[in-house]
C-alpha cells in the first residue's frame, strides 16, 4: 500500500471514532516497520487515555424458586456483583457470581486503586490488580474480583471507541450452540423431566442434569431424562467431582447406554491426573469436561498439557484477564481439546464470547 493511501486511511480510521473528549486528528499514531509494503501499526497516544473516574459495586442476592443442589452442595439463593466503571464520559459494565465479600473486595481494594488509571489500556489495569492481590490469594474471591473489574474495563473501552465488544476482542463466528443447565439433585424425577423438556420444547437441542448424590439413584434419573427427552436431544450430566475416580469409570459406562454424551466433573477439577484416567477409560462417545473452576490461565495451561479433554465453559465471571480467557479456544486448537456450546441457566449469568 503506498504511504498516502496508508495515511488517507488512518484518517478515515480517526474520522469515525467517536466523541470521547480526544483530539481525532492524534487519535492514532503511525508506524512504518521496514517499508510502506511491510506493515502497520496502529497505537493509541498517551494523550488520547481516558481515566478512570468512578468504580461503583453492586451486590444483588437472588432466591430460588425451589431449593437446589448438585453432587457436592446445597443452596436457596444466588448472588451476583456488579461493577460499573465510568470515564471519558462513558460507563462499562461487569459482573461474577460470588460470596457478598467480593463486593467488599473490590469496593475496598480494587476500586480506589485503579481510579486514574487508563481505560484505554485494559491489560495494564488488569496487571495492576493483579499486583494488588498478590498477597491475600488470587484464585477464589480474589479472582472473581479481578474479573469482573476487568470485564467492566473492556466493555467501557469498547464504548469509548464506539464498536461492540465482540468485535474489539476479535469475533470468530456468528452464533454459538447452546444447552440448558438444570436437574438439580434436588429436584423430583416430575421436575427433572418438565425442566428438561421445557428447553427442548423452546429449541434447544441439549440439556445437563447434576448428579452426585447416589450413584444408583443417579442412574434411575438419567432413564427419567432421557425418556422425558426422547432419543434426538444431547443429554449431558455434571457430577461436580462427586464421585471416586473407579466409581466414574462405572458410571460413565453405564451413562453410555442411555446415550450420555458429555460427563462434566466425574471426580474433583483439582484431580488433572483423575480426569485424564476417566478420559482414557470412558466410552468413546462421551466427551470428558471440566473447568467451571479454574481460576486463572495456568490452571488451564495445565489441562492442556492433558488433551482431548472438554473445556466445561470455563467461566469468564471467575477467569481472570478477558482476552486470555478468549484465547483458550485458540490454543486448545493445538491439542485435541473441544470447547462446547454456551449454556442457558435462570439464576447463572455467563458472558456469551467467541
Amino acid at each position: 500500500m503506498h504511504r498516502t493511501a496508508i495515511l488517507n486511511s488512518l484518517a478515515l480510521r480517526s474520522a469515525k471514532l467517536p466523541a470521547t473528549g480526544m483530539p481525532h486528528q492524534n487519535i492514532a499514531q503511525l508506524l512504518l516497520v521496514g517499508n510502506a509494503r511491510a506493515g502497520v501499526i496502529f497505537m493509541l497516544h498517551h494523550s488520547q487515555a481516558a481515566a478512570v473516574d468512578r468504580v461503583e459495586v453492586h451486590r444483588f442476592t437472588i432466591p430460588t424458586d425451589f431449593p437446589e443442589s448438585d453432587g457436592t452442595l446445597e443452596w436457596d439463593r444466588t448472588t451476583i456483583v456488579v461493577v460499573e466503571v465510568s470515564g471519558g464520559g462513558m460507563q462499562g459494565i461487569g459482573y461474577t457470581y460470588a460470596d457478598t465479600a467480593t463486593a467488599t473486595l473490590i469496593h475496598d481494594t480494587l476500586a480506589p486503586y485503579i481510579k486514574g488509571m487508563n481505560a484505554m489500556s485494559p491489560p495494564a489495569v488488569y496487571i495492576a490488580m493483579w499486583r494488588r492481590l498478590r498477597n491475600l490469594g488470587r484464585p477464589g474471591i480474589c479472582s472473581m474480583a479481578i474479573s469482573a473489574v476487568d470485564c467492566a474495563i473492556w466493555d467501557l473501552k469498547a464504548r469509548l471507541l464506539g464498536v461492540p465488544l465482540v468485535a474489539l476482542l476479535g469475533q470468530v463466528r456468528d452464533a454459538a450452540p447452546i444447552y440448558g443447565s438444570g436437574g438439580f439433585t434436588s429436584y423430583s424425577d416430575r421436575q427433572l423431566a418438565k425442566q428438561l423438556t421445557g428447553w427442548v420444547s423452546q429449541g434447544i437441542p441439549r440439556v445437563k442434569m447434576k448428579i452426585g448424590r447416589d450413584a444408583k439413584r443417579d442412574l434411575e434419573r438419567v432413564r427419567v431424562a432421557r425418556n422425558a427427552i426422547g432419543r434426538e436431544p444431547e443429554l449431558y450430566v455434571d457430577a461436580n467431582g462427586a464421585y471416586s475416580r473407579k466409581q466414574a469409570i462405572v458410571q460413565a459406562e453405564k451413562f453410555s447406554e442411555f446415550g450420555v454424551r458429555w460427563f462434566e466433573e466425574p471426580v474433583s477439577s483439582d484431580d488433572l491426573e483423575g480426569l485424564r484416567l476417566i478420559r482414557d477409560r470412558a466410552p468413546a462417545i462421551m466427551d470428558i469436561a471440566a473447568g467451571e473452576y479454574g481460576y486463572d490461565i495456568f490452571y488451564f495451561r495445565n489441562m492442556l498439557r492433558l488433551e482431548r479433554l472438554t473445556f466445561s465453559r470455563p467461566i469468564l465471571l471467575a477467569a481472570a484477564e478477558l482476552p486470555a480467557f478468549c484465547k483458550l479456544p485458540r490454543c486448545a486448537r493445538r491439542t485435541t481439546f473441544r470447547f462446547p456450546a454456551i449454556r442457558r441457566r435462570r439464576c447463572t449469568p455467563t458472558w456469551h464470547v467467541p
